[in-house]
């Protein structure tokens, strides 16, 4: 692996990030970078190089726009996790037509911020490399979540070299994280921290988006490898043998009934900026198991 916790820490979550761009026809592919009274602050982040700016488009694009959009996304995680159960590991990709309206029009529609942050707050301080459109070509950027801190990684696509560490913030800088369905794949999410500030990320997977959002509210617990039955470590090792190398850690949560659920995001050939979610689910003694009412 390119990056590794420390000792005192337990990796929770990784996944792809990247600043989220627009998907409504009056904002497509755009991203804008706001103070609270919507003023553009581009300029005004030091350290970062010059990147393209944004319009509105006008009717006639908007209408080209909106025919005929469409995104990967991968099988929802609940689906994802039956066709597992049987032991295969996978989740197929194919073309669907984006779903569901606008939650906050004014940051969707009439504008879309990636970056609302008054000066001197910690959103401003995320690092240039999250937005595709300055970052060198074969560089892509991670989000990790740990027991105490979250960090933004930096790695050069298709090599196993150590990631550069970009920024980290500790678990205290951070407000919490809501997942934004009006978006590609339904993958968004918002990242609030405690000054009030925020950023929107892409994360390449809406499983990854909701698990982010779950472990920052604490509405799931994780668990570790240590923690687990012998069995339960032997199915863990046989599944994580069938996976590509290119793999991220397993994400391990023990759900309300008990069953622990194996979740692992892997680089999409379809697109390096999406990522599949391979997923089992685990009984008490490593065998497949069924979800529970109340788990999923």
């Amino acid at each position: 692996m390119d990056w590794y916790p420390e000792a005192d820490e337990d990796l929770l979550v990784r996944t792809a990030a990247k600043f989220a761009a627009g998907i409504s026809p009056t904002v497509a592919g755009s991203r804008w970078f706001r103070d609270p009274d919507r003023n553009d602050i581009q300029q005004e982040l030091s350290g970062w190089p010059a990147g393209p700016t944004y319009e509105l488009h006008a009717t006639g694009d908007r209408v080209a726009r909106r025919t005929g959009r469409a995104f990967a996304v991968g099988i929802p995680l609940i689906a994802n996790i039956i066709a597992n159960i049987g032991g295969a590991a996978g989740s197929p990709f194919g073309d669907v037509p984006v779903r569901g309206r606008p939650e906050e029009p004014e940051n969707e529609v009439e504008d879309f911020p990636v970056m609302f942050a008054a000066p001197g707050t910690l959103a401003r301080t995320v690092p240039w490399q999250l937005d595709p459109a300055r970052r060198p070509k074969g560089y892509a950027t991670d989000l990790a979540l740990t027991s105490r801190r979250l960090l933004f990684l930096g790695t050069k696509t298709g090599t196993l070299d150590k990631a550069d560490v970009l920024a980290e913030f500790p678990r205290e800088a951070l407000a919490g994280a809501k997942r934004m369905t009006y978006s590609e794949a339904e993958a968004d999410v918002r990242l609030s921290f405690a000054d009030k500030s925020w950023i929107r990320l892409f994360t390449g997977n809406p499983d990854s988006a909701e698990r982010l959002c779950q472990l920052l509210s604490g509405t799931v617990q994780t668990v570790t490898e240590a923690e687990l039955s012998p069995g339960h470590r032997a199915r863990l090792t046989r599944f994580l043998a069938e996976l590509p190398g290119r793999s991220q850690p397993p994400v391990l949560t023990r759900l309300r009934s008990g069953i622990i659920m194996v979740e692992v995001s892997v680089p999409s050939k379809a697109s390096e900026s999406v990522h599949e979610t391979h997923s089992i689910l685990m009984g008490p003694s490593g065998e497949a198991a069924a979800p529970k009412p109340g788990d999923l």
